[in-house]
């Protein structure tokens, strides 16, 4: 589709509800899945190996690890997951599904690997999930990616109407 007159319009963003719905799934998500990996890991290695030790230690170095470095290493884990799930689901991570948002470029594309990257460490500033708050409901890694979270149905339908009125005067072959 050719997307040189369409641009994402503030009529067409998400909710402030939906923005934070999408922020409370991902983290229960999110959550889950790191629990549910440290299980299975916690599981592999004692049924698998007599000599724990250096697991053992390792799990002591987590429990143990200050309050900063905690929410440094969370932080950088939580936007892992961002990058992996926005960029193999096109957009979206499951709280997107929820909600039925999705992530795009202004000029209505899907966002490149490189920017969902920077979307997702730009999510490492302190703070950066109460952005979205503001008048416009834009977050910061939403600001400094250049990227919009977009109600899925309304921008289909302006999208489709775009390329409609894009097609008026075009001969058909």
């Amino acid at each position: 589709m050719n997307n040189q007159n369409f641009r994402v319009t503030p009529d067409l963003y998400a909710t402030k509800g939906n923005r934070f719905a999408n922020y409370i799934i991902d983290k229960i998500v999110f959550y889950a899945l790191i629990f549910g990996l440290s299980f299975l890991t916690a599981a592999i290695v004692y049924s698998t190996f007599t000599d724990t030790t250096a697991f053992d230690e390792f799990l002591y170095d987590i429990e143990n690890m200050g309050r900063l470095m905690d929410r440094l290493v969370t932080g950088i884990i939580f936007s892992v997951f961002y990058m992996i799930f926005e960029s193999l689901l096109k957009g979206k991570t499951i709280g997107k599904y929820v909600t039925k948002t999705l992530v795009v470029m202004e000029d209505g594309s899907k966002p490149k690997t490189s920017d969902i990257v920077l979307r997702s460490l730009c999510r490492l500033i302190p703070f950066d999930a109460f952005s979205f708050l503001g008048t416009e409901g834009k977050g910061w890694h939403d600001s400094m990616s250049n990227t919009y979270v977009v109600d899925e149905k309304r921008f289909i339908a302006k999208r489709n109407a775009q390329s409609e009125l894009d097609q008026i005067g075009v001969l058909q072959e």
